[in-house]
């Protein structure tokens, strides 16, 4: 059972003493957004385990050892029976009880067969019985009949008149002891089930706690491009590994790949043909080769000692570089690509080749593009556009018929799938880009429509931005030099908020690209830069370095996501005359320069705050607070009140009521007219 890969199947089975380390190591990914739900579905609770048993025929051993699953190993004193399904391999591959199962099988009944199970662990023998049912609960094909823990297994016994040993008590309260159960009579079930299973995995009989819904991973594939299994079978020997000082095994040049019938390296005739490495006999090589994914688990390792010849990475490497701070992947690899491998670097680590358990730490997982579908209603065939005719309101099929109209992930079988070189030919590669960026978060899927909003609202937004640089250097051109000290009290007011609306931006945007990777959100951040900047009057352009700052962080904050529109807009800044802020005189192209960061003073905490007064909903003034009052409605109503401001137009009325906004600084007197 602690076999980590075994050929004569080709799976590599995951041991199940690794299972609930996989469980539990899942509280320890805060970040792995949805996926982790999948996975603890996908695993299941580890509440049972596997016991060994050696398969008899008249007495004989066949030399067959068959693993079998019991939800209560405490009670495994008590078994009846073993029962396989009627899929089992037994009945359908070459294993030496394959005759004697047949014989017995009787379709649609559980069948009692002449093939009995020795309990490795218990040393008590029972018939092997072939169940009439096609599937049991999650993913097994074999499991241990207990009478005293399901009344189903108690059924079958006396269905086909079996004996077995009652191995549970039960007392006034309820509660339940071993009996008939060796060393382990007298303990509670609880008690008997931590001793069992212990002396089961010392003794290597089985025992590891595991889930019923383990499947084993099927690692072979009948095709030419992938890595050969290092295997050869003999005649004599059966299947022997390749020794290790002949590895790899490298695939044979084949002058045309049929793509038929069995393996393509079938026909490799001086590549199959080998001697046995144990006996030296004729042998022959497995044709069969692993699936791409199995490397897929464990490339990530690679990645950090690409160039190794003598081992697959080297520790220190593997210790520097890993795990991976972010993956980005479709939410189809949650439970398959990323359990495994989960699992091979909780192996990884256990062997001591790593010093990490979990290979990558934070998951961001993407949504799909979708495209409109159209079926017929009748058959659900899918339809080519030029097969539907648009004129009316709801499509219909040419020639008559109704259509299903849905939203589907796009393929060429659907017929609903887009070339995107005609979108970027018709709109440019960043249109493109902003529009998929901007149109949902990543994790949501986009119905692909550039009718929508999202498309018309990212041209504007990209025009808006050629405008302001247009108006830079407009502004730059006019007579007066560009010189602060010529701006008036409110002109610097409106210098401070580009200053303020600057840094927050900076803020927000560096976040939703580093942490959330929500490029939506920083888009409509920058959109939001945009309107503040696009208000300003042409003086505050002309005269202030906050506008100008503020436009070159808004053009470097775009670049990532529209790096040819951003390269224009910042070739057009480093040609502004008369630049107040060195930023514009570093030269270079915008993709070289340094992440916008935000000013010092902007991160420090203000003594006061100025709070905006509205009575009865009209402007009427600012009133400076302290800020560890601001949140506090009936101190700020005091002090307002105490005002001269609010004295003035109060005029002696009362007031009704004091609305203090949660988000602005801004306080609404509602007062009797």
């Amino acid at each position: 059972m602690e076999n980590y890969i075994f050929f004569k199947l080709l799976p590599i089975f995951v041991p199940a003493s690794l299972l609930q380390p996989l469980l539990d190591a899942l509280a320890d990914l805060p970040e792995w957004y949805g996926v982790k739900a999948m996975q603890a579905n996908w695993i299941g609770e580890c509440t049972g385990c596997y016991f060994d048993f050696k398969l008899k025929v008249n007495g004989e051993d066949t030399g067959e050892t068959l693993s079998a699953y019991s939800s209560s190993p405490e009670s495994v004193f008590g078994a009846a029976y073993l029962s396989i399904l009627p899929s089992h391999r037994l009945l359908h591959g070459s294993s030496a009880v394959r005759s004697a199962l047949e014989k017995s099988f009787q379709p649609g009944r559980d069948s009692l067969t002449e093939v009995t199970a020795h309990n490795l662990f218990t040393g008590h023998e029972v018939p092997l019985v072939i169940s009439h049912k096609e599937a049991f609960d999650a993913y097994l094909d074999t499991v241990i009949g207990i009478p005293d823990c399901s009344e189903e297994d108690l059924s079958v016994a006396r269905a086909l008149n079996l004996s077995w040993t009652t191995v549970l008590k039960s007392d006034e309260d309820g509660n339940q002891t071993l009996i008939n159960s060796d060393e382990f009579s007298g303990l509670s079930r609880e008690q008997a089930f931590d001793s069992i299973t212990q002396k089961a995995r010392e003794q290597k009989t089985g025992g590891h706690l595991t889930s019923s819904k383990l499947r084993d991973w099927l690692i072979s594939r009948q095709r030419y491009w992938g890595t050969p299994i290092p295997v050869v079978h003999c005649g004599s020997c059966g299947p022997v590994a390749v020794p290790e000082e002949e590895l790899p095994v490298t695939l044979p040049k084949l002058p045309s790949l049929k793509g038929k019938g069995a393996s393509p390296l079938e026909e490799a005739h001086d590549w199959v043909n080998c001697k046995c490495p144990r006996c030296k006999g004729p042998a022959r090589r497995e044709t069969d080769t692993m699936d791409t994914f199995v490397d897929s688990a464990w490339y990530y390792f690679r990645y950090t000692d690409p160039h190794n010849t003598d081992r697959p990475f080297e520790r220190q490497l593997a210790d520097h570089w890993l795990p991976v701070d972010v993956y980005i992947g479709g939410k189809e690899h949650a439970v398959m690509h990323l359990y495994y491998a989960r699992f091979l670097c909780h192996f990884c680590k256990d062997q001591g080749l790593v010093a990490h358990r979990e290979p990558f730490w934070k998951l961001l997982v993407q949504g799909l593009i979708k495209g409109q579908t159209f079926k017929e209603a009748e058959s659900g065939r899918y339809l080519k556009r030029e097969e539907i005719d648009f004129t009316d309101a709801e499509p219909v099929m040419r020639g008559g018929g109704d259509i299903d109209v849905t939203w589907e992930k796009m393929s060429k079988s659907k017929n609903n799938g887009l070339d995107p070189q005609d979108v970027v030919q018709q709109y440019g590669v960043d249109t493109v880009r902003l529009y998929i960026l901007y149109a949902a978060p990543p994790e949501q899927d986009i119905l692909w429509n550039v009718k929508t909003d999202a498309l018309p609202g990212v041209l504007r937004w990209q025009s808006r931005l050629w405008q302001l640089v247009t108006k830079l250097r407009g502004a730059r051109q006019l007579a007066d030099p560009p010189s602060p000290s010529l701006l008036k009290k409110k002109e610097l007011a409106e210098t401070k908020k580009i200053w303020a609306n600057k840094n927050y931006a900076i803020e927000e945007v560096t976040s939703h690209f580093t942490e959330e990777f929500l490029f939506n959100a920083a888009i409509s951040r920058l959109m939001g830069l945009t309107n503040t900047l696009s208000s300003a009057t042409v003086r505050v352009a002309q005269h202030s370095v906050e506008f100008e700052e503020a436009l070159a962080a808004l053009v470097m904050m775009t670049a990532p996501m529209a790096p040819h529109l951003a390269s224009e807009l910042w070739a057009g800044l480093c040609q502004v005359e008369n630049p107040l802020s060195p930023i514009l005189q570093r030269g270079g192209d915008v993709l070289q320069q340094v992440w916008p960061t935000v000013d010092p003073e902007y991160l420090e905490v203000p003594d006061f705050v100025e709070l905006s007064v509205l009575i009865n909903n009209k402007a009427c003034g600012t009133v400076t607070v302290p800020l560890q009052v601001s949140k506090d409605s009936k101190r700020v109503q005091q002090l307002i009140l105490e005002s001269p401001l609010v004295q003035k137009h109060l005029g002696g009325r009362s007031i009704k009521r004091a609305i203090l906004s949660p988000r602005t600084a801004l306080v609404n007197l509602l007062i009797d007219e």
